[in-house]
């Protein structure tokens, strides 16, 4: 779009004016910036001034619909020229942004700040089929443990997540398994656990067969190469580096993650992890095709047609994904 903001600074200023917000949904939303209804698609709608929202003549319950309708922002008391804002910072800021950042720069509370950031992150999520790798290419696959430092626990919880640690997690740690094609995307599936068979799955689902696959020595990929993938390990006991042999790539990806999660985010839950991790990939699989005006238009092309509530976010509605 062409007077779409190029730095935050601009975008704050830019988004102050209502008229500029309205200009740039218009134009997002409606290729021909005329707006139709989002319920029945007729164009036969009027603007209401005052109420800064559409009517539409068709013959169906909530006929009025604004700017938001259909969308992450949808029922949200919060303004666009705040909302805007908001998704421009987290898809830019490369260690995240907090909510207590949001709370601070935008005047909204700190719980609001919150819930905003979860909705952009659904935004942002990729829902892509499209596989990694192929014949000639090359994916690296790993996996790492999200969580608090084994170090930093007490004694006796750290006897008691021993204890009660299953499938391999180490300390009671959440499992994020990663999937990166060299020169290309990122992958990343949050597991809970150590599973065999859903790590191999992954891999399946999302890697072509005839892919160079590099992975450490961990015994869950021995045989995938019957599979028809052309697997090669390096045993970190060992070396880090056998060649072209390496993980080098995912742990950057893996760096990027925790660097976000322990100096931005703090505290994160096991079962919102995924919500984090999504935001991580977005930036990640963005990072050299687009700047930050365009990374920020990417972002919002896919605000429509999803939504969540808090009720949903909080768990009361059951969470969007299970592990």
């Amino acid at each position: 779009m062409e007077n779409t903001p190029k730095t935050l600074q601009e975008a704050m200023i830019y988004f102050a004016d209502f008229e500029n917000c309205k200009r740039f949904m218009v134009d997002l939303r409606w290729a021909d910036g005329k707006a139709t209804c989002p319920q029945c698609g007729s164009e036969k709608v009027a603007y209401l001034e005052n109420a800064r929202v559409w009517k539409c003549y068709g013959k169906h319950a909530k006929a009025k619909f604004s700017l938001k309708t259909g969308t992450i922002f949808e029922d949200s008391p919060i303004g666009l020229e705040k909302w805007l804002p908001a998704v421009w910072m987290l898809v830019n800021c490369k260690n995240g942004v907090s909510s207590y950042e949001i709370h601070r720069a935008l005047k909204v509370t700190q719980k609001t700040a919150w819930f905003m950031l979860h909705r952009i992150r659904l935004a942002v999520q990729s829902g892509s089929f499209v596989k990694l790798g192929g014949v000639g290419k090359e994916v690296e696959v790993d996996e790492t443990f999200i969580g608090g430092a084994g170090y930093n626990m007490h004694a006796k919880r750290k006897a008691r997540m021993k204890a009660g640690r299953r499938g391999g997690s180490k300390y009671g740690k959440t499992v994020v398994q990663g999937l990166l094609e060299r020169n290309g995307k990122v992958h990343a599936r949050v597991l809970g656990r150590m599973d065999a068979e859903k790590l191999r799955d992954t891999v399946r689902n999302h890697v072509e067969p005839g892919t160079a696959l590099m992975t450490d020595a961990i015994p869950v990929y021995r045989h995938i190469g019957k599979e028809g993938y052309d697997h090669k390990f390096v045993d970190h006991a060992v070396e880090y580096v056998d060649g072209r042999v390496h993980t080098n790539g995912i742990e950057n990806f893996w760096s990027l993650l925790k660097r976000g999660i322990g100096g931005t985010y703090i505290a994160v839950e096991p079962f919102h992890l995924f919500r984090y991790v999504d935001e991580q990939v977005y930036r990640f699989n963005t990072r050299t095709e687009f700047n930050d005006s365009t990374r920020f238009e990417f972002a919002m092309d896919q605000i429509v047609g999803k939504r969540l509530t808090y009720s949903e976010l909080t768990g009361k509605e059951g969470l969007s994904q299970a592990f």
